[in-house]
């Protein structure tokens, strides 16, 4: 399995707008971050995790821009607009063949379903306007397993403020992002992944995403082989300046980092 993380960032992305700090005037690219979002590549599938506002750009940059390039699925984390602002650009992606009559495989919860078909009433019209993305949404829910092209994908819970969101466990890799706080249910689930992608907003206390220490604690509680953190803001510091403190086997990840993770 190789996945490429798009984007590390948080919901403004880094630089931040109107913003002159150490890590947004930073000329190193790994300071520079899109909204979160990876592509996990397994056996010639293609599944995306999230889909932001910078997905058109980040899928120019690592797409063949050609009729070979492909999407296979969408898994949704949760609603809010950094997460799900890019659906429309899968619009490309509708018209795959095996696609064309019931539209683009999107994975996620109850309320993402509700979400998106307020967000988007021109796409599940009876009689849609030509050319509009269509979706065929499959609601998933947290602890329920299910298979994608082979892979066993199982949605657990997390805690973004009041909203409950979803992390993954496929395979052997672990993908959390914009949690808080993670249940000892969902710490269960992932013990014995051997790479996990975290989300670490910054180092002082934020109301909905963990800080830096907390995102360690629950490393340290799952325990994986390697972990990388994400959904990153500007106020954590530079790349340059953070990576020397972590523990050995945690890396702060980049837009563009390809990673293997054994089947």
């Amino acid at each position: 399995m190789e996945l490429t993380f798009l984007g590390t960032g948080t919901s403004t992305g880094v630089p931040q707008l109107r913003c002159g700090c150490p890590t947004c005037v930073s000329t190193d690219p790994r300071d520079r971050r899109l909204r979160s979002s990876v592509l996990i590549e397994w056996r010639g599938k293609r599944i995306l995790v999230d889909c932001g506002p910078d997905f058109r750009e980040q899928m120019l940059r690592h797409g063949k821009r050609s009729v070979e390039d492909r999407l296979d699925a969408l898994l949704v984390t949760h609603y809010h607009y950094d997460h799900v602002g890019g659906i429309d650009d899968l619009r490309p992606y509708c018209f795959q063949e095996e696609m064309r009559e019931n539209g683009f495989p999107v994975y996620c919860q109850a309320d993402v379903i509700s979400d998106l078909r307020e967000r988007m009433p021109y796409s599940f019209k009876k009689h849609p306007y030509p050319g509009v993305p269509r979706f065929d949404l499959r609601e998933i829910r947290s602890g329920e397993s299910f298979e994608l092209y082979g892979m066993t994908v199982l949605p657990v819970r997390v805690n973004h403020y009041i909203l409950d969101i979803l992390g993954f466990r496929i395979g052997r890799l672990g993908y959390v992002t914009d949690a808080k706080i993670v249940p000892e249910e969902t710490v269960s689930a992932l013990r014995g992944v051997d790479t996990l992608v975290i989300n670490a907003l910054r180092r002082r206390h934020h109301m909905s995403h963990m800080t830096l220490a907390e995102a360690l604690d629950v490393i340290e509680r799952i325990a994986p082989r390697v972990a990388y953190l994400t959904h990153i803001s500007h106020d954590m510091g530079t790349f340059a300046e953070v990576s020397p403190i972590l523990p050995p086997n945690v890396f702060l990840a980049y837009d563009d980092l390809k990673i293997e993770i054994d089947d």
